[in-house]
């Protein structure tokens, strides 16, 4: 029997910068490192994954699920995933992690799992084990890191912030059902070709009778029209600039990022699930 030590990473800031400090702080630890890939993500996050490989000096395992979103959207009916049914997660995250740790603890080991929920997310719960050689730790939280020590600790790092950041706020797959409408706008700029998949995902799930669009109150036909996506834009810079000026400026603390949940008044990740957001 053995300690065995395993940290997630989701390909977003905060799991990235957990990797950085448990690898700055606790270096007498032979941390596996592990990503779900669930073959839906943005190509900004496979760099990312490369950038902090180099950081990290050994390689992140990526878990693949041995079935894919599409077998698992005829399971559910051809119905998409949404805040109320999160299957994706379900099947394309956690299965896949909890197949691959099931012969560490069947073999006896004691498996300690880092996540990366911070000190300032009281309202934040990590993995529930349902193994009692499966244990949960919390260093962020433990040890006071909040969000802005997080931006610190990747700009030190020299790993930097995934470039997804500087128009999306979230990693997770293209499609996510969590995405505000601007990034689900800045998505049709920056990668048409996962607007266009997420779209034909959607028409076939209407078409079954699916009662959810992957944007609440529209679907992306509609929310692709011209004047909606001036509307969009338009009313993101207008929240934005009420935000930035109510908002006040630590010089020692710039800001690195822009946070779209913060300006649109959503706790971080819009109430996404940790193991795909964070």
């Amino acid at each position: 029997m053995a300690e065995r030590h395993v940290l997630g990473i989701s390909g977003g800031k905060d799991s990235a910068a957990l990797a950085i400090y448990m690898r700055q702080h606790h270096p007498e630890l032979n941390i596996e490192y592990f990503f779900t890939d669930t073959g839906k993500e943005l190509p900004e996050v496979y760099d990312f994954l490369g950038k902090l490989e180099g950081f990290l000096g050994k390689k992140i395992e990526y878990l693949n699920p041995d079935r894919d979103f599409d077998f698992w959207l005829k399971e559910y009916n051809n119905f998409l995933p949404s805040p109320q049914t999160r299957w994706c997660t379900r099947q394309l995250k956690l299965r896949p992690f909890e197949l691959w740790v099931r012969p560490m603890l069947a073999a006896g080991h004691t498996v300690t799992s880092y996540v990366a929920i911070r000190a300032d997310e009281e309202y934040r719960e990590g993995y529930a084990s349902k193994h009692k050689n499966l244990r949960i730790a919390l260093p962020f939280r433990d040890n006071g890191i909040d969000k802005a020590a997080v931006g610190d600790i990747l700009e030190a790092s020299g790993v930097g912030w995934p470039e997804y950041y500087k128009w999306r706020s979230r990693s997770g797959c293209t499609f996510c059902f969590f995405q505000q409408k601007i990034e689900w706008a800045r998505l049709k700029q920056h990668h048409p070709e996962a607007f266009e998949e997420a779209k034909a995902y959607e028409k076939n799930a209407l078409d079954h009778g699916s009662p959810f669009t992957w944007s609440q109150g529209e679907s992306l036909s509609e929310l692709e029209k011209p004047e909606r996506i001036i509307q969009i834009f338009k009313d993101y810079e207008e929240r934005k600039a009420r935000i930035s000026s109510k908002k006040p400026v630590n010089p020692l603390r710039p800001i690195v990022a822009e946070d779209i949940d913060d300006i649109y008044g959503d706790d971080e990740g819009n109430g996404s699930c940790n193991i795909c957001h964070k």
